[in-house]
């Protein structure tokens, strides 16, 4: 089962709604319009409020299945639930349906993150939001959230499984985000709202 518990978190993972959202919604792959990118904020740039929110909202519960998916199947262990989280990024980062090109991973990283570490994660969360309203970069402020999350956890004494995935989505955010990383030092990051190319 915890096998299984693995393979159905990265399948998971693999479902891009924002790219089904632009097929059915618009006809497009969305990966060839806006920033490129298949998340909730380039959702937001090319199809709008209602279908970005939806992509949040969805990518976040795969973030929560795969978390809770061992436990429902009878395997009760924090190592598995730590691994199928890792999975179900994974799979979002890079789905297998849709030729290993997806997105930057955020939401389901939230996802994962409030089912293992709920409080850290809010506080990193709140923080991230704070530094979103002010400078309406959400790349600044995805990278703020998972780079907070491992501190918060250390200082709240949380197990070392969590501790682990804290660090190593940490890692998969900043990697993803490396192109908005050298806008945001470069000031050519486009802010939220802005319907120009960017990420």
């Amino acid at each position: 089962m915890a096998v299984v518990s693995i393979v159905v978190a990265y399948l998971l993972g693999s479902i891009s709604f924002s790219y089904l959202f632009g097929r059915i919604l618009k006809g497009i792959d969305i990966r060839q319009h806006g920033s490129g990118n298949a998340g909730a904020t380039n959702t937001l740039r090319v199809l709008g409020k209602g279908p970005a929110i939806s992509v949040l909202l969805l990518d976040m519960a795969k973030g929560i299945i795969a978390v809770w998916l061992p436990v429902w199947l009878g395997t009760d262990s924090l190592w598995i639930q730590v691994l199928c989280g890792i999975a179900v990024i994974v799979g979002h980062n890079w789905p297998v349906y849709f030729g290993f090109k997806g997105g930057k991973g955020i939401a389901s990283t939230i996802g994962v993150m409030a089912s293992l570490a709920f409080w850290p994660s809010l506080i990193a969360g709140i923080a991230a939001i704070i530094v979103i309203s002010i400078t309406r970069y959400v790349s600044l402020g995805s990278l703020l959230f998972t780079a907070l999350i491992p501190v918060l956890i250390i200082v709240m004494d949380r197990p070392l499984e969590v501790l682990l995935i804290s660090l190593l989505v940490a890692v998969f955010a900043f990697v993803r985000h490396r192109s908005n990383i050298v806008k945001l030092v470069k000031g050519q990051e486009n802010k939220l709202g802005s319907k120009k190319k960017a990420s």
